[in-house]
């Protein structure tokens, strides 16, 4: 018919809801879950937390101080001896050379670990980014360039990336004498990479 008009609706706020309604029933869960490596869990719990170790069975920890003595127990040893210094701390100790001893334990009777909140301290730093691009991914799934699922995958992705650098970035508070001597690295979250690695997220139904 001449002159009819085509009439199109464009309402978007049926797309609105449903993606109001997908973000108030969904979380991304950050962090390092225990079914997946328990000892690791309570790594993280010990530096995420801070804690006091005390010894259970024994009078004192022997804390390793060089490469050698952390990949092995006091006990495989057969050299070693007890040397208190001046300031009371006791060590345990090994002849080197002439007038010479390696210093290989450190017998504490309790170690403290200072809170490193690597995972609460690198949301409170990057909460500004996590919003930005959290509103830049939403305006794609309003004009219907990405879909929900895409844009929980792509915050998860982003927020565990940036948690692994601010982690591998802290340096603050450092790490002690004896910890730096047995791993070599002046990064008190950094060892073999375990730790950092094993961050990730999961989406969660509620």
């Amino acid at each position: 018919m001449a002159g009819a008009k085509v009439v199109r609706d464009n309402n978007r706020l049926p797309d609105l809801i449903s993606v109001l309604e997908e973000l108030h029933r969904t979380e991304i869960h950050i962090g390092i879950f225990g079914k997946d490596d328990s000892h690791l869990l309570m790594i993280a719990n010990v530096n995420e937390f801070g804690a006091t170790i005390r010894p259970r069975k024994a009078k004192r920890l022997a804390v390793p101080l060089n490469k050698r003595a952390r990949e092995r127990s006091p006990r495989s040893f057969s050299d070693l001896w007890p040397l208190k210094t001046a300031d009371g701390a006791l060590y345990l100790v090994r002849n080197k050379g002439s007038n010479q001893v390696e210093f290989m334990y450190w017998l504490a009777t309790q170690v403290t670990i200072p809170e490193r909140a690597f995972i609460r301290g690198g949301f409170d730093a990057n909460a500004g980014r996590f919003s930005d691009r959290a509103v830049r991914l939403l305006k794609k799934v309003m004009v219907g360039t990405l879909d929900m699922h895409g844009f929980f995958e792509l915050m998860g992705d982003y927020i565990v990336s940036e948690l692994k650098r601010y982690m591998t970035n802290l340096r603050d508070p450092e790490n002690s004498f004896a910890t730096k001597s047995s791993k070599g690295r002046s990064n008190p979250l950094i060892d073999s990479g375990r730790l950092r690695d094993a961050i990730t997220y999961k989406v969660v139904r509620t």
